[in-house]
């Protein structure tokens, strides 16, 4: 944090909407300021390279890159600045990946203003951020008795392919949302499926629901 208590914040998400409606909830605040905004990862890496902040509130689920890659750069050029996760996404899996990668917190996009800013404030004073249901889960993940999962052994790219194709995507249609070739993408699918043990992209789809990795 700052010398004089302002909390500088950068807000990285490709949905304009979303990211005046961040803006409209910090305006309210007297202690956390919006230094600038970024609409695609590579966006997010630019500013953050111009702009010193303390937090940085990313979307997971960005046009050009994954989130997830985009923190793992942020965390490596700027360890000292806290990035906070945004996401769609059931606090699952990707929370627990993106801990791993480095994010101080991770947040639902449903969440209420006042938990978005009690997170700014808890990361920017160097404190880790995680929800009441998140903590059920990392304590779920941490007892003896849990078995991994099958979905918790793939890459993040792996997983991101797996998410994408569950919610109805075609692997040519996440070749393009990711910036990557069909070819690499069809990789991705051959390998999560051997490792799941799955034939098709309907059970993987069937694996997802019943495991609520996404939403019937």
């Amino acid at each position: 944090m700052t010398s004089k208590s302002i909390i500088k914040v950068v807000i990285a998400d490709d949905h304009a909407i979303v990211r005046e409606g961040l803006k409209q909830i910090l305006a309210d605040t007297g202690d956390i300021v919006v230094a600038a905004d970024a609409e695609s990862g590579a966006d997010a890496v630019k500013v953050a390279r111009r702009k010193k902040c303390d937090v940085m509130l990313l979307d997971i689920s960005m046009p050009d890159r994954s989130g997830i890659d985009v923190l793992k750069q942020l965390h490596k050029e700027f360890p000292d600045m806290a990035v906070l996760m945004l996401s769609m996404h059931r606090e699952d899996q990707y929370a627990i990946r993106s801990l791993k990668a480095g994010a101080a917190g991770y947040l639902n996009k449903q969440s209420a203003p006042d938990e978005l800013v009690n997170a700014i404030r808890q990361v920017a004073a160097g404190k880790k951020y995680i929800s009441p249901a998140l903590a059920q889960e990392l304590a779920n993940h941490l007892s003896e008795d849990h078995e991994a999962m099958p979905h918790e052994g793939l890459s993040d790219r792996e997983y991101q392919t797996l998410i994408m194709i569950a919610s109805g995507k075609t692997v040519s249609e996440i070749a393009a949302d990711l910036a990557l070739s069909v070819k690499t993408i069809s990789m991705y699918r051959t390998r999560l499926l051997q490792k799941m043990k799955l034939r098709h992209n309907a059970e993987l789809t069937h694996y997802a629901i019943k495991h609520h990795l996404v939403e019937e």
